[in-house]
């Protein structure tokens, strides 16, 4: 059984999607760097509905390999509610995620590790030199991680970097609606001064082709004017979320009575503003539903350890049930780890 194995003092967890090509030499890589790191080691494969023979493969490394463990989500949820179901099941008190596509440098983790050790809560990679076009990718991506610093006051400057580290009592409980882990760790609520940065390598996708283009841009742009809110310990609620939306309603009802009257720059700026209270509404009420459903469903564990057996769990929305190792206070019934940290 799997709660027999000892505790890995150390947790990667790597979400993925179509990646069939991937996720072989990324294991490789993988287990080659968590030996050299020397710490006891789990590898946390989330699965998110791939369509191609990624399920498949990850099967074949996991009966293989006592340190993996495949979390297979009955959909595709979305790599924000694949890191969240990889929270949930990773045990290490330190976990460190990064993406699919072999992107990511493995051989850097050991100098997340190292700075987080300096007691840090949180380290984020910070890829300088970006591979892809700088037009396309490279600059739209430069501006948005500087609106996203300036909006949280967090210091990371890439946050779309799939490669970080956490201690894990800063993700007990996390749930992440879509999108939001574009906003990783404000979006935990870490104290900024507990969040380093340090440079990463960014290497060319291994095969496949690339899930996102420029029109995640415009997501991050929109969601922008929520994250003021959304960093804030407790988290507002759907009062707050209601509000909005009646100011939201308001505006745009004094927009058309403006425009009516022919004051375009004064009927603009309000529907302007309407249109931010409705984004803003939008992203707290879906925020506060994640923290009270969950955000994934998980069709099955596979445990490398455990092999060939596997422990089924249905196909429940999870976001309640914390793993079986922590502390007592993390695990009062209704109890929201976000909301309680200072």
């Amino acid at each position: 059984m799997r709660l027999a194995a000892p505790r890995p003092a150390l947790s990667i967890v790597v979400p993925v999607y179509d990646e069939e090509g991937n996720v072989g030499p990324l294991h490789r890589e993988l287990t080659e760097v968590a030996v050299q790191v020397g710490r006891p080691y789990e590898l946390v494969f989330v699965n998110d509905g791939s369509r191609d023979r990624t399920l498949e493969r990850l099967e074949e490394i996991a009966t293989g390999d006592p340190h993996v463990s495949v979390v297979d989500l009955d959909g595709n949820f979305g790599e924000a509610a694949a890191l969240s179901a990889g929270f949930d099941s990773a045990r290490g008190p330190v976990v460190v995620t990064l993406d699919g596509d072999g992107q990511n440098d493995p051989h850097d983790i050991p100098k997340l590790l190292a700075k987080l050790d300096e007691g840090y809560d949180a380290v984020s990679g910070h890829r300088r030199a970006r591979d892809g076009k700088f037009f396309t990718r490279v600059l739209p991506s430069w501006v948005a991680n500087l609106l996203i610093a300036v909006a949280t006051r967090v210091p990371v400057y890439d946050c779309g970097c799939g490669l970080k580290a956490y201690r894990r009592e800063v993700l007990a409980g996390a749930q992440l609606p879509r999108g939001m882990n574009r906003f990783l760790p404000a979006i935990l609520g870490v104290d900024a001064a507990r969040v380093a940065e340090i440079e990463t390598k960014d290497r060319p996708r291994g095969s496949g082709s690339s899930h996102y283009g420029l029109s995640r841009v415009a997501v991050v742009v929109r969601d922008l004017f929520s994250l003021p809110l959304l960093v804030r310990r407790p988290a507002p609620g759907h009062a707050t979320a209601g509000a909005l939306t009646a100011a939201a309603a308001v505006l745009a009802g004094l927009s058309i009575v403006t425009a009516w009257t022919r004051m375009a720059i004064p009927a603009a700026a309000l529907a302007l503003g309407a249109a931010i209270a409705a984004a803003v509404g939008h992203n707290v009420a879906r925020f506060a539903d994640a923290q009270r459903h969950g955000v994934f469903r998980v069709r099955r564990i596979l445990h490398g350890s455990a092999a060939p057996e596997h422990r089924h769990r249905g196909s429940r929305v999870l976001g309640q049930e914390p793993p079986a190792d922590l502390p007592p206070s993390l695990r009062r019934a209704g109890h929201d780890p976000l909301r309680s940290r200072p």
